[in-house]
């Protein structure tokens, strides 16, 4: 199947994602609200705690909205406007910017009870911050547009929302370690990349380890895969790479998949002894 998105892995394999007219929407009803209020973006943003930059973007319809913006904005905005802004809240999806053939998948993150992750090639789409997310597309060939990057990085960053909105559910990620090593972007880019992963390993429902640079005995060696339980308790796989995706939903060869990423959390660093390679390499840079 063609990959245009880069979605499991959050790789740079994209083209053009479906637009957003339900994040438009949402975006002029808050600079409508913020307007009636008289206030300015730079009035309004530190009121609800946010940037006026980022503020920018949501109006812009280029950023979803967290969710405690719309609890800020009835502090500042009144309730009847909150009412306004959930009613056209509840019509926004975080599948928004993603491609069409991404989104079977994207469908079975948001109902899954365990999602599992590893990665070879770049850090899980999840665990990217920002800074990190515009140098994988920076560097996408051919070239995107800006505004096709936008979106891109629209689309990623709310499907991170998952790791909050899913308390219950338990998410894996084992990294190599050449991936921290790299330093894709720069040194401040790969700042905040450690700042990220120690923040998300500190979340009660998500466990990371890295891989070390040597591993001799490494199950690994098959590339990355991504690994989902359902709500019925059934498992299926993801794999992607180089113009290619594949949604496995055979139950034998998820349990292979299953196997093999059993044995690669056993290989590699605990949970704690990675946190403590990270804030070293933190403190190295």
């Amino acid at each position: 199947m063609a990959s245009d998105n880069g979605g499991g892995g959050g790789g740079a394999n994209c083209g053009e994602p479906e637009l957003s007219d339900s994040l438009k929407t949402f975006g002029a009803v808050l600079k409508a609200l913020r307007d009636e209020a008289r206030l300015t973006q730079e009035q309004f943003a530190p009121l609800v705690q946010y940037s006026a930059a980022y503020v920018a973007k949501i109006e812009q319809g280029k950023r979803f909205p967290p969710r405690d913006l719309l609890e800020r904005s009835e502090e500042v905005l009144g309730a009847g406007a909150a009412r306004v802004l959930a009613a056209a809240a509840r019509s926004l999806t975080r599948k928004v910017g993603l491609a069409s053939w991404f989104q079977q998948w994207a469908a079975i993150e948001e109902d899954t009870t365990s999602l599992y992750a590893y990665e070879c090639r770049v850090i899980p789409g999840l665990l990217q911050p920002e800074a990190y997310i515009q140098a994988l597309f920076e560097r996408h060939l051919p070239p995107l547009t800006q505004e096709q990057s936008e979106r891109q990085v629209t689309a990623r960053l709310a499907r991170q929302q998952l790791l909050i909105d899913r308390p219950n559910t338990t998410f894996s990620f084992v990294v190599e370690q050449a991936l921290l090593e790299r330093r894709l972007g720069g040194g401040q880019v790969t700042r905040e990349l450690l700042d990220r992963l120690l923040l998300v390993g500190r979340y009660r429902n998500v466990e990371l380890q890295v891989m070390p640079l040597v591993q001799e005995d490494h199950a690994g060696f098959e590339g990355e895969m991504y690994l989902a339980e359902t709500a019925d308790h059934r498992w299926a796989g993801y794999v992607e790479g180089h113009g290619t995706s594949m949604l496995i939903s055979d139950p034998k060869a998820a349990s292979y998949m299953l196997q093999r990423y059993g044995k690669m959390r056993s290989q590699a660093l605990s949970h704690q002894a990675t946190a403590s390679l990270l804030e070293q390499m933190r403190g190295g840079l």
